[in-house]
């Protein structure tokens, strides 16, 4: 009977070593799987950061021209109707080539409007004519330019639609 008790003491601590072990195994499969979590969450972080980053610049200044396009508008029904000597004529005419160049310069491309093919991504039709010259679904006037920048619609073009 001794030699039995014998063989239990002595299994005992190598049956306490690989418990020990697996649960330091254990420990730290969780402790690194933690760590990846950790780190997979950081490197979402940083790049919807940068894609935030990226995106602060091109809505600001989309929101700036938008401020501006009034303006625009203005200055070009100012010299639709403008019948008052040639002077003010060329003033506005001159204040009308900056602005545009101003808006050139920033990336603003005007939205092309008569004789294309009427698009609801870019127009916003106010208006339904019956015009037999034209074809289906095309764009007959514009009653208010539009614009894009960077490809982005800032202000759609308001038009009127043939047929």
């Amino acid at each position: 009977m001794n030699v039995a008790k014998k063989k239990t003491k002595e299994e005992a601590p190598e049956k306490v070593q690989e418990q020990a072990e697996a649960a330091a195994e254990n420990d730290y499969d969780a402790l690194n799987e933690k760590y990846l979590r950790v780190l997979a969450e950081y490197d979402n972080f940083r790049k919807r950061t940068v894609r935030e980053r990226e995106s602060i610049y091109p809505e600001a200044k989309a929101a700036v021209v938008k401020e501006f396009l009034p303006l625009l508008d203005n200055l070009e029904r100012a010299l639709a109707a403008a019948n008052e000597g040639e002077s003010l004529c060329e003033g506005v005419k001159m204040v009308l080539k900056q602005m545009k160049d101003i808006l050139k310069n920033l990336g603003v491309e005007e939205i092309k409007t008569v004789g294309e093919e009427f698009n609801p991504n870019l127009h916003n039709a106010v208006m339904h004519v019956e015009d037999p010259s034209l074809g289906e679904n095309v764009v007959a006037a514009e009653m208010q330019k539009g614009y894009t920048i960077g490809g982005r619609v800032i202000r759609f073009a308001m038009v009127s639609v043939a047929n």
